[in-house]
C-alpha cells in the first residue's frame, strides 16, 4: 500500500489471549505509487504512463474522504496536494477515467476511484457506491483493508492459541 496511513489502532483482549497477541509487522517494502498504478494509469491508451510511473517514484500521502465543506473529491489540503505533484498526480480533484491517447504529455493525470482504491489497498473487483464523490468518501475515509487484514489475523491467532489446552507438565505425564 504505497500511502503514509498512520492509525491508532486499539486491540482489548482478555489476558489469555493477549498473551499470545503480537502485532503484524511490516512484510515488505510497499511499492511506489507509480508501481501500483502504472497499469490503470495505462488503461485508457495513455502513451505517458510508463514515464510518469517511473516518475511517481515514492510513496503518496494519506488519502482523504472528500471534504463536504469545499465541495467535493481531492486529494486533501494544500499539504497533501503539493505532495501528490511532487509523485506527478493532479491532486485539486479526481479524474471520470484514466487518461487518454490525446492527454498531453506535459499535464499532470488526476486519480480515478480505481485508482485512489488501488492507493489505499482495496482488491481490484471491491465496489463502492454512488457517484464520485461518495465513492471517494468511502474510499477515503476506510481502514486500508490489507492493514485491518494483518491485525485481524494477528488477533484470531491470539484468540485461537488461548483456546487451546495447555500441554500438561512432564512430570504428570511420568507418574502415569
Amino acid at each position: 500500500m504505497p500511502q503514509l496511513r498512520p492509525r491508532f489502532i486499539l486491540v482489548a483482549l482478555r489476558p489469555a489471549a493477549y498473551a499470545h497477541f503480537a502485532w503484524p509487522s511490516a512484510q515488505k517494502t510497499p511499492p511506489t505509487v507509480g508501481e501500483t498504478l502504472r497499469d490503470l494509469m495505462a488503461a485508457g491508451g495513455w502513451p505517458g504512463a510508463d514515464a510518469w510511473a517511473r516518475a511517481a517514484s515514492g510513496i503518496g500521502p494519506t488519502l482523504v474522504g472528500g471534504s463536504r465543506k469545499h465541495g467535493g473529491p481531492d486529494l486533501g489540503p494544500t499539504r497533501a496536494r503539493q505532495a501528490w505533484l511532487r509523485l506527478q498526480v493532479d491532486g485539486k480533484g479526481l479524474a471520470d477515467g484514466p487518461p487518454g491517447p490525446a492527454h498531453p504529455l506535459h499535464h499532470l493525470p488526476r486519480l480515478t476511484l480505481p485508482m485512489a482504491a488501488a492507493i489505499q489497498g482495496f482488491p481490484a473487483d471491491w465496489h463502492f457506491w454512488g457517484r464520485k464523490t461518495a465513492g471517494y468518501r468511502q474510499i477515503g475515509n476506510a481502514f486500508p483493508p490489507p492493514v485491518a487484514r494483518a491485525v485481524g489475523a494477528s488477533i484470531r491467532s491470539a484468540l485461537e492459541a488461548a483456546r487451546r489446552p495447555a500441554a500438561e507438565p512432564e512430570r504428570l505425564l511420568r507418574a502415569v
